[in-house]
């Protein structure tokens, strides 16, 4: 048997790149990390799998615990991190995270990338940015009617902005959930929440968050390339951002809340960052209504912040967006918990820096992508890679998910002391907007791991297949 000892967890090797805890102390279950061999030495740096031994210990938890191939250390449950709990045991909002439904949008066109000057590059990100407020705390543009239907958004998602007019409703059909995550109430959501909501639809923050222009580098599986309308040498453009600073105050408020519940009820929670309730009390089911209401703020601002781009490539191409074929590929979370149905039992899964990747035949597949699979999003870093895939049957034994990203490996903090010389070497040729490397040196690729590593774990498994890779040209970041 092959084992190996990091962090003081034995993992036993079970299969293609996968390694299992087996449940000691408190743990309720096992858990599961996904990571080639070269992933798992970074295991030794952090506490995610500390973590994710945490996370097995709480009431209801369905084995296994599950850690993505981008797994790194977070608060409460790891980034990268699955866990799925049966309806008696817990809701947790560290399982979710402080960005709510953090997410990623794709929208491809008919334009080719050997069209496009470094000159109409950098126009292009220039005018984004006039109509997309990027950065933490910043308003949005479009106060004037983001305000009038911000309940409307709250309880019914993208519907209520494409109402207004920002898109239409083919879309709805290429986002999860439909744009919209049943069970939002706005009145378990504090006014201070509201107030910040109220004025930051169509913002992209700060942070890891990207409005990305891409290139279709490589085509993977040609006839899947073609169900999400794809080819090489096109222009996509990827969208990275969520809830904003709703979503962190509802998280904020709501860690607390469920802190001292556990504590009412009697349970067990490891840390702060696990904060949890039973998932029919009272706080447990406020929590939910809120993260729903924070989940369907997040889809209409990723559609706002679209429709914005759009506008932006039609103000420099002097061109109507219908004659550049736009068109949405899909929208995914991945920050959220939601109810599904997995070996024939209703689950609420944690998703927390983890996307779901549905294979071809799933009942829960939009009408559009039954045939094929959903599209899953996989953005590397701005100076490298981002890939889409589609799951196959195997990732039954993830609750259909995979990793969201190419995973951080090093710290905010320890990232500032990437030197002007390495920062520049790592972003080649890509534009970027901010005016000092020194703004965005904590997004450095060198801060992440390397997606190419992270995507092929799952898919040397025979769990993903790799449809597309998309390489940056020129990125729009939120200096904080």
């Amino acid at each position: 048997m092959d084992t190996e000892i990091i962090q003081g967890y034995n993992l036993v090797r079970e299969g293609v790149n996968k390694w299992r805890i087996p449940k000691l102390g408190k743990m309720r279950v096992d858990a599961v990390v996904y990571v080639n061999d070269a992933l798992k030495s970074l295991l030794y740096e952090d506490q995610s799998l500390r973590q994710l031994v945490n996370a097995a210990t709480l009431p209801g938890v369905v084995e296994p615990v599950i850690g993505m191939p981008d797994i790194h250390e977070g608060f409460g449950l790891p980034i990268g991190g699955v866990m799925a709990i049966d309806k008696h045991g817990v809701i947790s909002a560290g399982a979710v995270g402080y960005d709510i439904n953090c997410g990623v949008r794709l929208l491809r066109t008919d334009l080719e990338a050997r069209d496009l000057s470094k000159e109409i590059l950098y126009k292009l990100i220039e005018r984004i940015e006039h109509y997309v407020p990027t950065g933490i705390g910043k308003k949005g543009k479009h106060k004037g009617i983001t305000r009038r239907i911000f309940d409307d958004v709250v309880h019914n998602g993208v519907e209520a902005v494409i109402r207004a007019g920002f898109g239409s409703r083919e879309e709805l059909d290429y986002i999860e959930e439909g744009g919209r995550l049943a069970g939002a109430d706005i009145s378990a959501v504090s006014k201070e929440a509201q107030e910040r909501g109220e004025e930051q639809l169509g913002t992209l923050g700060g942070g890891n968050h990207f409005i990305e222009i891409q290139r279709v580098d490589r085509i993977l599986d040609k006839k899947l390339a073609e169900a999400f309308g794809l080819f090489e040498g096109q222009i996509a453009v990827m969208i990275h951002t969520g809830s904003r600073g709703f979503g962190h105050q509802i998280a904020t408020d709501y860690t607390k809340i469920l802190w001292e519940a556990a504590k009412k009820y009697g349970i067990d929670v490891p840390e702060k960052g696990l904060a949890a309730a039973p998932i029919d009390s009272k706080e447990g089911k406020s929590y939910y209504r809120a993260m729903a209401a924070a989940v369907n703020f997040a889809f209409s601002n990723r559609q706002i912040i679209m429709y914005d781009v759009v506008k932006a490539f039609e103000d420099v191409l002097k061109k109507p967006a219908e004659s550049m074929g736009f068109k949405l590929v899909y929208d995914v979370a991945h920050n959220i918990a939601k109810w599904e149905r997995h070996g024939g039992r209703d689950l609420l899964v944690h998703r927390k820096g983890a996307t779901r990747a549905l294979p071809a035949g799933h009942n829960q597949n939009p009408t559009s992508y039954m045939q094929t699979g959903h599209p899953a999003l996989i953005p590397g870093s701005m100076g490298t890679g981002s890939y889409v895939v589609v799951g196959t049957d195997e990732l039954a034994e993830s609750f259909f998910s995979v990793n969201h990203g190419a995973g951080r490996r090093l710290s905010r903090t320890k990232a500032k002391s990437i030197t002007k010389q390495e920062f520049e070497k790592a972003m080649g040729d890509v534009i970027y907007n901010a005016g000092s490397y020194k703004d965005i040196v904590d997004e450095s690729p060198l801060a992440y791991k390397d997606v190419e590593e992270v995507v092929s774990v799952l898919v040397k498994r025979g769990a993903t297949i790799p449809v597309a890779r998309l390489v940056p040209l020129a990125v729009v970041k939120g200096v904080d």
